[in-house]
């Protein structure tokens, strides 16, 4: 069901070495929208299982992973991703558990409402003109509920900087402008761009 790249279970067994007897689990938790979904791995007791959740064994280890979660982790890998900034596990998904906002736009056109006009507005007005120099530009791609997907296009598709960019910049003037935003994705594929970093 869910597997670990050798370098992600090395990083497990060095948590869990102080452990004789292995009887701590991994819980996996999903949170965000189905689009964009964040996970959350966390160290526990196997005897905190809850009712809701199935226990399975990956590579040695057990897992704890809410039901309703189940059918997004099957088939999913766990990474143990560092980077400069920032380093931690990293769940992916099977290729098609997730949805692909950018196909949602394509079958219904561009994204309406108040919420979009109010963001469409910032990036048009304040964001893009500041990152043309750099030959960059970012578009709103989707709406869901006060979420919203971006997508980076130009020279900041697969900019190292990008996250930055996206976070201490662009985010803050979002939310200022718009403060019912509860979350700004990113929907790059950054791998792909004329700088790509994985």
């Amino acid at each position: 069901m869910i597997s670990f790249t050798d370098h992600a279970a090395d990083v497990l067994k060095t948590f869990l070495a102080g452990d004789p007897e292995p009887s701590q689990a991994l819980r996996i938790s999903v949170s965000g929208t189905k689009t964009a979904p964040r996970f959350d791995l966390t160290l526990v007791e196997q005897s905190e299982q809850t009712e809701d959740e199935r226990a399975v064994t990956a590579n040695g280890f057990e897992i704890l992973v809410r039901e309703d979660d189940f059918e997004l982790l099957d088939g999913a890998t766990v990474d143990y991703v560092e980077r400069v900034n920032e380093s931690g596990f990293e769940v992916r998904p099977a290729k098609g558990k997730v949805p692909d906002p950018a196909v949602k736009r394509a079958s219904t056109g561009e994204p309406t409402g108040e919420i979009a006009d109010a963001v469409r507005a910032v990036l048009d007005s304040q964001v893009n003109p500041a990152i043309a120099a750099h030959g960059g530009m970012i578009s709103l791609v989707d709406v869901e509920e006060t979420d919203i997907y971006v997508e980076m296009s130009g020279g900041c598709q697969g900019c190292a900087l990008s996250r930055m960019t996206l976070r201490q910049g662009v985010e803050r003037m979002l939310r200022e402008a718009v403060p019912q935003l509860t979350a700004v994705h990113d929907v790059t594929d950054h791998s792909s761009g004329e700088n790509p970093y994985l």
